[in-house]
């Protein structure tokens, strides 16, 4: 009879538990999609800002996303304390998205998304935009500095798609 080391035991626990955690961590948003206009968020608080399901925008911003993997406007100068409705427009035949986080953030993200180009996620801060349609996102900056926004979408945000916000 073989005997089993208490070693090997707890780290096919843990590579088992780690599997299923990192999984449920990325496929965790569910089938859920942001066109569904019943989505509802809980409050979040972030380094770029801040999300209540109770905001009322001080300010609209137009935003389109191009196949060319841009946006326009690509920079943004916003003040501390401001309630912003983003208005984001999808004009290409890809799906785009519109994702707001620090320049760290995103690219961690992005890369994220390459490893794991099925991953779907819901936050406050972003919107997937079918093409030829828009979404609206309401977000407050309340804190000064250099944040931005990107399409997250595998390949999307390492050809320059993203753009720069300053918060003053």
């Amino acid at each position: 009879m073989r005997q089993v080391g208490i070693k090997p035991v707890l780290k096919k626990m843990f590579a088992l538990t780690a599997g299923v955690a990192i999984s449920s961590l990325v496929f965790a948003h569910g089938d859920k999609k942001h066109e569904d206009d019943a989505l509802e968020f809980d409050a979040v608080e972030t380094e770029f800002g801040s999300y209540q399901p109770d905001l009322e925008a001080t300010k609209t911003i137009e935003i389109s996303m191009a196949d060319t993997m841009r946006f326009s406007p690509a920079m943004l100068s916003i003040k501390s304390g401001d309630v912003v409705k983003f208005l984001v427009s999808n004009e290409g035949a890809l799906q785009h998205e519109f994702v707001l986080g620090t320049p760290d953030s995103l690219a961690e993200h992005a890369e994220l998304m390459i490893r794991f180009p099925n991953m779907e996620h819901e936050e406050p801060y972003m919107a997937h935009v079918d093409p030829g349609k828009e979404m609206e996102i309401v977000w407050q900056f309340t804190t000064a500095g250099k944040f931005e926004f990107g399409c997250l979408l595998p390949g999307h945000f390492q050809a320059g798609m993203k753009g720069t916000i300053t918060v003053e």
